[in-house]
């Protein structure tokens, strides 16, 4: 089933424009269109990287849930569910492919920052911390992908549904320090999941404090993989009911 899934995003020029150049040209247009208003770090490349790096697993959710919207309504998992496979085995493919997709443009984007001037300073041992908890995110983030495919009545609606998540990084900590906003903003961006993994997240590229930051990351994702996996099996459940 993930073999079927990658084999699937490699032979469609969409998705893989959406996964890896749309978040490329994002940072070069925060670093050198944006960049040079921006105060809130001396090298604002640096500052910026690890919201973009949160900002491709928002676009890469809206594949995952286009795919798993896509199987539902073209009819292949009646024939799935004829076949000798376990059926949590169609959405976990979904999520594992997500996952490897996300994690390769990550890799690339992280690249592509490093020949514009990002310099982190993280060790081996951060650098695993820094797969960790973008592991985490997305996983968390492709669960809740494909509960709103399963949801969604059309693939169209899923994609549309599932953009709603590129905003909660546009309003956090990623590309402006929260206290910058206005005060009802500035609360959001203090409070939602997204800012605790950009901190951590920038903590451990460049040793920033990280404070409390790694604790509600681990806490807020954790909890939200559980409840899209538990919501995902539970509407799998229930839209292959004979």
């Amino acid at each position: 089933m993930l073999g079927r899934n990658l084999r699937h995003t490699m032979r469609s020029p969409d998705t893989m424009i959406m996964t890896i150049a749309i978040p490329i040209v994002i940072l070069l247009m925060f670093v050198y269109v944006f960049g040079g208003a921006m105060q809130a770090s001396d090298h604002y490349i640096d500052y910026v990287v690890p919201g973009i790096i949160l900002l491709c697993a928002g676009f890469g959710s809206a594949t995952t849930a286009v795919s798993v919207a896509t199987d539902m309504r073209d009819g292949i998992i009646d024939r799935f569910r004829a076949m000798p496979l376990s059926h949590s085995a169609v959405l976990t493919a979904h999520v594992a492919e997500s996952v490897l997709r996300n994690l390769l443009t990550t890799g690339l984007v992280v690249l592509v920052a490093i020949g514009l001037g990002f310099r982190p300073t993280a060790d081996p041992l951060s650098w695993l911390g820094v797969l960790a908890v973008i592991g985490l995110f997305v996983i968390a983030l492709s669960w809740l992908a494909v509960t709103i495919g399963l949801l969604a009545p059309n693939p169209e609606a899923a994609n549309g549904f599932s953009f709603t998540f590129m905003f909660l990084p546009y309003v956090s900590s990623a590309f402006v320090p929260p206290n910058t906003m206005p005060a009802g903003l500035r609360w959001f961006a203090h409070n939602q999941p997204v800012t605790p993994v950009i901190e951590t997240v920038r903590g451990l590229l460049l040793g920033t404090p990280i404070g409390h930051n790694a604790t509600l990351a681990v806490a807020w994702w954790s909890g939200i993989a559980i409840i899209g996996f538990l919501l995902s099996a539970w509407l799998f459940r229930k839209r292959t009911k004979d």
